[in-house]
């Protein structure tokens, strides 16, 4: 065939594609696993190539490959990076457990490359991965890939989503509205009371996620195959380390115990968890920002959400809260992300776990899915929505709730009786009290204020 050559690895020869950059692992990756279209996600795939790069640089410097080897790996790296790599990376995520087949590719594809430019070969494995073992560079690089998407995606986002809650709490302070607990009518909140909860969630979201940083920056490298380091130099770890710091612009430093990095994912499994949390938070403030907007006219209809799209296919006029819904998909995706990572997280088998590629994928959609619909629910939803004031005073004007204010003076029992008249009656709740108390109307209007309610205290 002649869109085809011959390549051979220790199993033999095989046909790969003439253009391709890759060899026959990687062909045979392909050829075994036809399982999905999901592939290893850029993220991985660069920062797989930075470690390559580092450990290229760090070899050279401890006198493991040449210099004209480094630099033309080096190169190749650079090469990639500064294009569309990612069509040199066909292999789905559906593979050995190990991940193998994608550290394969990416060293096939370099070793291509650096040949053309040194003008000699450059091996796959002699090379490319000198010092390295398919079982630390791909936990390194579920670490480094993670590190840096939460530095450059997520972090920014959630800084971002919490940025313009507090602007928008400054803004909708004057408004005050019915509280609810259970769904049902509660004490008067002011809507900057509402807003600022849910910036507190998310800050305390990124502080969890930052105390997990250090874990997750420490790396595997250097353990090779089974975390003793064979046919590792004693000094590569380190340097590799201080390598990748530079060209990342993210502190990287060895693992304390490779054997603990390479036979486990426990960190990975904790940082999931953590974007799981962060997830329930945006999930809490899309459902609390839908029911809010809930009508226009048989709902609370309290604010009133930014019209993007036409809501319906056959009801001419209809606007749904589409931000608020595509975020509360999003929680549940990554949700459902935590448990196949938890599941795999437990794959630890011996000196290796054997779920790294799934890990890897599941973990980084997490990260950029919270950070993409982070930003979009600041600035198309939270920071856009108008308060319906009118409809926020005719709800507070027949809320018997209110009557809370008064149980230090008339008690529990007398006040829930005047509450429940003012339901069945339909009436205000201080046109009620006003009759079954000793109270004026300038006492009630004092005690049952709204906005006095809101500060708490007796």
């Amino acid at each position: 065939m002649s869109n085809t050559r011959i390549e051979r690895d220790s199993m033999g020869e095989l046909q790969v594609p003439s253009e391709a950059l890759y060899g026959a692992q990687t062909q045979r990756a392909v050829n075994n696993f036809p399982i999905s279209q999901l592939r290893m996600p850029r993220q991985f795939v660069r920062a797989l190539l930075l470690a390559k790069a580092a450990a290229a640089q760090a070899n050279l410097e401890l006198k493991q490959i040449s210099e004209g080897q480094s630099k033309a790996i080096v190169t190749a790296c650079n090469e990639l990076l500064a294009s569309d790599f990612m069509a040199h990376f066909p292999v789905d995520v559906f593979q050995t457990g190990s991940g193998t087949s994608t550290n394969m590719n990416a060293n096939e594809v370099i070793a291509t490359l650096a040949s053309r430019a040194l003008g000699e070969p450059v091996n796959a494995n002699d090379h490319v991965n000198c010092g390295q073992s398919s079982n630390d560079i791909i936990p390194t690089t579920i670490h480094v890939s993670a590190a840096l998407a939460i530095h450059e995606q997520l972090l920014p986002a959630l800084a971002h989503l919490v940025q313009v809650t507090e602007q928008k709490a400054s803004q909708v302070h004057p408004f005050v509205k019915t509280g609810r607990t259970h769904l049902m009518d509660a004490m008067p909140v002011r809507l900057s009371q509402v807003l600022n909860g849910w910036s507190q969630q998310i800050k305390a979201n990124v502080e969890h996620i930052e105390n997990l940083l250090p874990s997750l920056q420490a790396l595997a490298q250097g353990g090779t195959a089974v975390g003793t380091g064979i046919n590792a130099h004693p000094e590569f770890a380190s340097r590799f380390a201080t390598q990748l710091s530079q060209l990342s612009h993210v502190g990287f430093v060895p693992g304390k115990d490779l054997f603990a990095l390479i036979g486990s994912q426990d960190t990975a499994v904790a940082v999931s968890g953590q974007l799981k949390a962060t997830a329930v938070s945006l999930m809490k403030i899309a459902n609390d920002l839908r029911w809010m907007n809930s009508g226009p006219l048989a709902g609370l209809g309290e604010i009133e959400l930014e019209g993007l799209q036409p809501g319906s296919s056959i009801m001419p006029g209809k606007v749904n809260p589409v931000i608020p819904e595509a975020t509360a998909m999003v929680a549940a995706q990554v949700i459902g992300n935590d448990a196949a990572i938890t599941v795999a997280g437990q794959s630890g088998n011996f000196e290796l776990n054997v779920m790294l590629p799934i890990i890897a994928h599941n973990l980084l959609e997490s990260i950029e899915l919270l950070a993409n619909s982070s930003r979009l629910l600041a600035d198309k939803a939270i920071a856009t929505f108008k308060v319906n004031e009118a409809k926020l005073k005719q709800a507070l004007s027949r809320n018997p709730i209110l009557v809370t204010a008064l149980n230090p003076i008339i008690g529990y029992q007398k006040a829930a009786e005047i509450a429940k008249t003012a339901y069945k009656e339909g009436r205000p709740i201080i046109d009620v009290a006003l009759e079954h108390t000793d109270l004026d109307r300038a006492q009630l209007q004092t005690l049952l204020n709204p906005e006095k309610l809101t500060a708490g205290g007796i």
